[in-house]
């Protein structure tokens, strides 16, 4: 008896203990590995997010399967007419690097299910459309050859694949758990998470050296999905695994994992300062859009000034953040015209004034912003820059810099800028003698150089 209930313990021990053992285990590094890892995106700090795909073609955003509760058999009509015939990814990367972006991550697939990719796991992708294109080939080839990295959004939602669950999110929601589990009786989500690291091991594997991850997104709770319905540590134990460098987001809900995010994402919003978790600032992004859809959206008018759009990227900079900013191309395949015009008036202004957004972060403690302008600071050449959103009358004070300066000038065409003791005030204030007229910049920048 004693000897039957020996092995039943070992049994219960056994059983507890194998899951551990199967668990993935992330990569480890030190802080300094991950910041050396991470170094190119973080001075970069300006991205173009693409999101595209069949959505493009109702052009009413890339939800509408979500908001009008079409099912998979109703929203295939699309993949049958899918037929961007003026697709140039070489454009696109031009209009991409012109603007000032270092960085590009594409869709290669969205929650409709959709693949831009020829994957061998399933038949709804883009080489089984009109266009029989790969689509993402062309696109990691022509932006490659602009010089900016190239990486891949991959949807962790599918509302096309058969073995998804219904959830919240699902066009096919439900309002009461009796209705869900008749909705759910016979799909697996086993086979579904298989199906999701195949296609990850496809797009990590067959199109080089891919830089970023975004996997999107998690909703644990009631009806929702978390990081056990996406086997989220192994997930991303395989996409480390298949490209080491790789930098991912935040949005596999493993937070609380070491290793298992890498910046956090911070969606359509400005923040108030630079985000922290556990008391310490960590690397983040803000994704954007220039209107109020991420997918080609025909009638949508809330579109962003550039002016609108270069402050975001200041300040966003000036707390230590990236931008990632949105394009959603047509069904066509072009990039939406007030998509252009707005990546043309930022080109135009990174031209001159990049060096204040390169490498740069938060102004270091003891420089005070004036009114109306936003700083940023490049710790590797110890320059200051001031931003003037709001042009002044003629002078600007810095106060208390006096002793910290050595020099001043417009950032656009390093015109000197005459610097003088106050008439009063603080004898350590400095003040700027700027001309009275604006210079024919959308936001002038000074460049100081710093004692």
């Amino acid at each position: 008896m004693k000897n039957r209930t020996c092995i039943t313990v070992m049994i219960m021990i056994f059983l507890l203990i194998i899951p551990q053992l199967s668990r993935a285990q992330l990569p480890k590094e030190t802080e300094a590995q991950k910041v050396q890892r991470m170094k190119w995106w973080t001075e970069a700090r300006f991205g173009m997010f693409i999101h595209w795909g069949l959505y493009s073609m109702p052009a009413r955003h890339e939800w509408i399967m979500n908001r009008e509760r079409i099912t998979a058999e109703e929203y295939r009509k699309y993949f049958g007419m899918f037929e961007p015939d003026l697709y140039n990814p070489k454009e696109w990367a031009v209009m991409a690097r012109q603007a000032g972006m270092k960085y590009v991550v594409l869709t290669a697939k969205h929650h409709e299910g959709f693949c831009l990719f020829d994957s061998e796991y399933t038949d709804y992708k883009s080489t089984n459309t009109p266009v029989k294109k790969d689509l993402v080939k062309e696109f990691v080839e022509a932006f490659r050859a602009e010089g900016l990295k190239v990486g891949f959004y991959y949807s962790l939602l599918d509302w096309h694949h058969p073995d998804y669950t219904i959830d919240r999110n699902h066009p096919m929601r439900q309002e009461t758990d009796a209705a869900y589990e008749k909705l759910n009786r016979g799909k697996d989500m086993n086979k579904y998470r298989e199906y999701m690291k195949n296609q990850v091991r496809e797009l990590l594997t067959n199109y080089g050296e891919i830089s970023i991850i975004w996997f999107d997104f998690s909703f644990p709770g009631k009806n929702g999905k978390g990081r056990d319905d996406w086997d989220s540590e192994n997930l991303l134990k395989l996409a480390r695994s298949l490209q080491p460098g790789i930098i991912v987001d935040d949005r596999l809900d493993l937070g609380d994992v070491e290793g298992g995010w890498d910046f956090t994402t911070p969606e359509q919003y400005k923040v108030a300062g630079w985000p922290e978790v556990d008391g310490r600032r960590v690397p983040w992004e803000t994704c954007q859009t220039f209107s109020g859809s991420w997918g080609y959206y025909r009638d949508e008018t809330t579109w962003k000034s550039p002016a609108q759009l270069l402050e975001l990227l200041i300040e966003s900079v000036s707390k230590g953040g990236n931008v990632l900013l949105n394009v959603g191309p047509t069904a066509r395949g072009e990039f939406d015209y007030r998509a252009q015009e707005r990546l043309n008036a930022m080109g135009k202004w990174m031209r001159v004034n990049s060096r204040s957004i390169y490498g740069c972060t938060e102004a270091p403690e003891g420089f005070t912003s004036p009114e109306n302008t936003l700083l940023t600071y490049n710790p590797a050449t110890n320059r200051l820059y001031i931003h003037l959103l709001a042009y002044p009358l003629g002078s600007l004070t810095l106060a208390n810099m006096a002793d910290k300066i050595k020099y001043v000038q417009f950032l656009h065409d390093a015109s000197e800028i005459s610097m003088s003791a106050p008439r009063e005030g603080n004898k350590n204030d400095l003040s700027l003698t700027l001309p009275v007229l604006k210079p024919a910049v959308e936001i002038p920048v000074l460049e100081i150089f710093l004692k």
